[in-house]
């Protein structure tokens, strides 16, 4: 059985609509990336190291990483080796297998909950890569499946911040519990567990700036906020989600090294996939990174934030290719 084959089989009992979502999402990317190596792979015909060296910038185009990318060249030409393939277009199916072993993961990529009582979720990430807005879509998502959300506005430092996820509780039917612009954060938080308590909250979704606009260390805020937090609920925060802009690539790599390593990260979220040809950034941050990537956003409407899968992920990269295939099968028949 072929790998294109394999794949769109071990995702048929997932839904079409959340397969469409992907392949809709990874549009740019498709073109960006896989058109090219099918074009690369009609152009060239024979493995050669000309061939090498342009598959090599189309990935190192699509932001794969140039760690990871190096790595992946040299497994490609051990397999063309070991399994004597001439044929460009025979590679194709053992670059896809690559690139799924690459994004596979045995952790799984769903979000942690608690059992006894309120999960809280700390968002965290600099300014501008789309935090607010994820933890409105993710607060819709709970509130769809039929548990009590409130939010808390923890960035209390950049202008606008607490009106902005305001407007998203109005939107998503969760309250929010804030204080005043430059109030204290951990102190928000105290209050908005005390509350979550109160209410007998289910989940409780915490924003947390991004820089602060005095001379306090970022991290030591954090670490204040957790220990708020902790002295609370012993077990929280369950998850603490760092944010970050598909769309500036290596930057966002870059990020989550500084930010991630001190922060106690638990898991990434990958922005405006769908605004990026770029989108081979998920797999250069699960190479780089000890750390899953936990949600997506494909789009701008609220249900546009899912859970990442890498089968679905690669499926969708290569559905013009596993269209081609199933086409020639017909014929063959």
């Amino acid at each position: 059985m072929s790998f294109f084959k394999k794949l769109k089989e071990s995702i048929s009992s997932k839904t079409e609509n959340v397969t469409k979502q992907f392949r809709d999402g990874l549009e740019k990317t498709r073109k960006g990336f896989i058109e090219k190596v099918s074009d690369l792979v009609i152009r060239r015909k024979k493995i050669d190291e000309e061939f090498y060296e342009e598959l090599e910038e189309i990935l190192i185009g699509a932001d794969v990483g140039v760690n990871t990318v190096m790595d992946l060249m040299d497994d490609l030409r051990a397999e063309v080796k070991k399994r004597r393939i001439e044929d460009a277009a025979d590679l194709q199916p053992v670059l896809s297998e690559k690139l799924m072993g690459l994004l596979r993961d045995d952790s799984s990529n769903e979000l942690r909950e608690n059992p006894d009582g309120i999960t809280v979720i700390l968002f965290v990430g600099v300014n501008g890569v789309g935090k607010t807005t994820t933890i409105g879509k993710l607060a819709h998502r709970y509130k769809q499946e039929g548990k009590k959300v409130m939010l808390a506005a923890g960035d209390t430092f950049r202008a606008g911040a607490i009106e902005q996820l305001e407007v998203w509780g109005e939107r998503v039917g969760v309250e929010v519990i804030k204080q005043q612009p430059g109030s204290d954060p951990a102190a928000v938080m105290f209050d908005a567990v005390q509350a979550a308590k109160q209410r007998q909250a289910d989940i409780l979704i915490c924003d947390t700036a991004g820089r602060l606009q005095n001379k306090t260390n970022l991290m030591e805020e954090l670490n204040k906020i957790f220990r708020v937090i902790q002295r609370e609920i012993p077990s929280a925060p369950h998850e603490v989600l760092m944010v970050l802009d598909a769309t500036t690539g290596q930057n966002a790599l870059s990020q989550a090294k500084l930010f991630g390593e001190k922060s106690g990260v638990t898991g990434l979220v990958l922005t405006k996939l769908d605004g990026t040809a770029k989108g081979g950034i998920v797999i250069a941050i699960r190479q780089e990174l000890n750390l899953p990537v936990k949600l997506v956003g494909l789009g701008e409407k609220m249900g546009d934030l899912q859970t990442f899968d890498s089968e679905q992920f690669v499926h969708a990269l290569f559905a013009g290719l596993i269209k081609e295939e199933e086409n020639e099968a017909e014929q063959e028949d």
